[in-house]
């Protein structure tokens, strides 16, 4: 990754780019920490649309982050650098000045799973059209909301315009406030580039009928993608980044050490010196490094799916639920034990795509008991994909990171249960970690980049 020596007079902000919220810090890169941490809401989706669809008003996006990067700023003095990462999957178009041509198709969109006119899902058809060899280059990704699956429904559907740039919402957010074409970094590009070669692999998109698409400047380092001026103030863009390598970078993700990462999704990852094709999916990491991994597996959107079912006689649409997950993990620390069985599939993920409770009596039908089932169904979950992953003996012990983790502490007893290997827990905002690490690294020449 490249270096340079920051500017003089200069500060850096961090920009989580959420599915939940969008969060940001200011960092130190002298004492290596970060301050004023700040939240807002991600923006909601659009009302009246099929129950498969989550589509976002990116300018909507774009107004937050711009607001949450001027509240940072406050009594900075100099030029800042904004260093980003976001929500992996999903797509925007634009156009090449940074302007919208489409709305944020978001990763949590299921309409690539619904059936086509072959009588297969639009994936499956997407699936077939690329042999073993092809699939197997671009990393074994395909999830109902990656950026390739939603192209092709686009495209199929005469809904993607010629001359359109597919982004990220992170990448659009920047090309939006610099007024210029998107660019996309290999962290985030996943499912579109030949790994063998690092480039957008443009043969597999021919397959799909996306061998016309333009794409943006394909960013391999730290340097700055984007300038633009804000309240008068001028700043440097660096990214944007995965958010999941982002998270694991800040959680110190060691090669002999398997990550498991719970927040809106979740993953299970493990970090290799080489690309090593396997039943999984492979992306680049940071350090020259690559993440064997296993993602859009059941966590915080499936909870929170339980949770509105057992708040919906009694709570208002959009009501405010953190005090809700506070009283959930008292009720489930209350509980030694629950003989619930879950099965939180409940939209389309690697381990199935409907889910289920049995084994219930009007003993066990509570909250605690069926929060608790669901935390023992992740714990289990992870245990089937690590072993899917690597060998157990590949792997010393267990990084447990995500906001989600935090907030229900049993989740972390039954993983220990399922692995028992020591199990380190990375406490705090991990993608703020990682981007400060990210920050440090580019500022300071003599450092190294971990």
């Amino acid at each position: 990754m490249g270096k340079a020596v920051a500017k003089n007079n200069s500060f850096h902000i961090a920009i989580d780019v959420g599915s939940t919220s969008i969060k940001g810090a200011l960092l130190d890169l002298e004492t290596r920490s970060f301050t004023t941490v700040r939240s807002v809401p991600f923006p909601t989706p659009r009302n009246r649309l099929p129950s498969t669809r989550v589509e976002i008003e990116p300018e909507d996006v774009v107004v937050a982050v711009s607001d949450l990067i001027r509240q940072l700023s406050g009594g900075c003095v100099g030029d800042g650098h904004v260093w980003i990462c976001g929500q992996m999957g999903g797509v925007v178009l634009a156009d090449s000045h940074g302007n919208a041509l489409s709305p944020y198709y978001s990763w949590r969109d299921q309409r690539t799973v619904e059936v086509g006119p072959t009588g297969l899902t639009w994936m499956q058809m997407l699936r077939e059209a690329w042999p073993e060899n092809v699939w197997s280059r671009l990393g074994r990704e395909l999830q109902p909301g990656s950026t390739s699956t939603l192209l092709y429904w686009l495209k199929q559907h005469e809904m993607l315009p010629s001359k359109a740039i597919p982004c990220s919402i992170a990448d659009f957010v920047v090309a939006r406030l610099a007024h210029q074409a998107p660019a996309m970094h290999v962290t985030y590009a996943i499912g579109l580039l030949d790994l063998h070669q690092v480039e957008i692999y443009h043969d597999a998109l021919q397959c799909i009928g996306l061998g016309d698409v333009a794409w943006g400047k394909l960013v391999r380092g730290l340097e700055p993608i984007a300038q633009t001026q804000i309240n008068e103030t001028n700043y440097e863009f660096h990214g944007c980044f995965g958010d999941h390598q982002t998270a694991l970078w800040g959680a110190g993700l060691e090669r002999d050490e398997l990550s498991i990462n719970v927040s809106t999704g979740s993953q299970v990852s493990q970090r290799t010196s080489s690309f090593e094709p396997g039943p999984y999916q492979s992306r680049l990491f940071f350090g020259g490094d690559w993440l064997n991994t296993v993602t859009h597996l059941p966590a915080g959107r499936a909870l929170n799916a339980l949770l509105h079912l057992c708040t919906e006689l009694n709570s208002a649409d959009g009501a405010d639920l953190s005090e809700a997950w506070k009283s959930i993990a008292e009720k489930m620390a209350a509980i030694p034990a629950t003989d619930v069985i879950a099965d939180i599939n409940f939209y389309a993920s690697p381990l199935g795509t409907s889910g289920s409770f049995s084994n219930l009596t009007l003993e066990n039908l509570t909250v605690g008991h069926l929060f608790l089932a669901a935390c023992v169904a992740m714990a289990e979950n992870y245990r089937v994909v690590a072993n899917r992953l690597a060998r157990k003996e590949s792997f010393r012990s267990i990084v447990l990171s995500g906001g989600l983790a935090q907030s229900l502490p049993r989740l972390a007893d039954f993983i220990r249960d399922r692995f028992a290997m020591p199990l380190r827990e990375v406490n705090g905002e991990d993608t703020l970690l990682g981007l400060l690490k990210l920050a440090h690294h580019f500022s300071a020449p003599s450092s190294t980049c971990s």
